[in-house]
């Protein structure tokens, strides 16, 4: 019997995780055509605990830029107050490892974001940033959009990255077909690199941490639940919404510069709306709002450094 090549990959990625003691499992996409988007917290919980070992302690960020825009853009309706969008990068620390969620960007990819308007680039976070990527013992990124994606594409240790970064096949393609910009697009040859995994709904990726697939605001777009071991919960939820006003009052983005499956979108920003009301514990985290992560950081529930 040969052992198929994507899982002799995946393999090799477990030597890379003794700690975590786990081979992610490859299983392919279902079609859902038509199907509302929805999820079930008892089973990506459950989906969690499948791999055994120790649970992550904490969850840290770091802002390394921003764009500063309008409140109506990131919510629909809302009015046009000044708004800022924070880009950055989470890290879910184990006790002797960490995993990178999304792996930040360099300014070139930045300037993309500002659309001819210069914007605030913290070349000293963004550093940070980079070198939490490079000592990480797993990354995954929430969706395939340069501001989470170009520091493993682009980062100079980029062959070094790619082994220990977890793709969606959907990503990829993305990235291959149809990449937000040309700077973060992949080759056939550069693809076969990362460790690439197709799932139906729920991937479990390390001890307390699975993947919730969720195709809205890109193709590839999915949700990272982190339980840690003091029983706190999170759920990163990358762009589903840009604000959680977004979530509050379950009104997606009016921006016209980016496509989204807008039924799926709002389906996600019900069902996270329902979860805030009946399981609060679960700390539901936009990748983007500064207003946000100020007062998780006051709470106690973020910690805004790197390690």
């Amino acid at each position: 019997y040969q052992v198929p090549k994507r899982m002799r990959r995946l393999l090799g990625l477990a030597s890379l995780l003794i700690a975590f003691a786990v081979v992610l499992p490859v299983t392919h996409v279902v079609a859902q055509t038509g199907a509302a988007w929805t999820a079930n917290l008892d089973e990506i919980r459950r989906t969690a605990s499948l791999i055994p070992g120790q649970r992550p302690v904490r969850v840290n960020f770091l802002k390394f830029a921003e764009s500063r825009r309008t409140k109506n853009f990131s919510v629909k309706d809302a009015a046009a107050t000044p708004s800022v969008q924070a880009r950055t990068a989470f890290q879910v620390v184990y006790p002797d490892s960490y995993v990178m969620v999304d792996a930040g960007m360099d300014l070139q990819v930045h300037k993309f974001f500002g659309r001819g308007v210069e914007e605030p680039y913290d070349a000293a976070a963004a550093a940070q940033v980079e070198r939490a990527v490079r000592g990480a013992r797993l990354i995954v990124v929430t969706h395939e959009h340069g501001d989470h994606v170009a520091g493993v594409i682009r980062s100079p240790a980029a062959a070094e990255l790619a082994p220990k970064t977890i793709l969606t096949a959907t990503q990829v393609e993305v990235l291959r077909t149809k990449p937000q910009m040309p700077e973060i697009q992949l080759t056939e040859d550069r693809a076969k690199r990362f460790v690439v995994v197709d799932y139906e709904r729920y991937l479990p990726l390390a001890p307390g941490i699975a993947l919730v697939k969720a195709a809205g605001h890109t193709p590839g777009s999915q949700m990272v639940y982190v339980a840690l071991a003091s029983g706190r919960e999170y759920l990163l939820i990358g762009d589903a919404t840009w604000h959680m006003d977004g979530v509050r009052l379950m009104k997606g983005k009016d921006a016209p510069w980016i496509t989204e499956d807008q039924n799926a979108v709002l389906d996600q920003l019900r069902w996270l709306n329902q979860l805030s009301r009946t399981d609060p514990r679960v700390v539901i985290v936009a990748s983007h709002d500064e207003e946000q992560h100020a007062e998780l950081v006051k709470g106690g529930l973020l910690s805004n450094r790197l390690e």
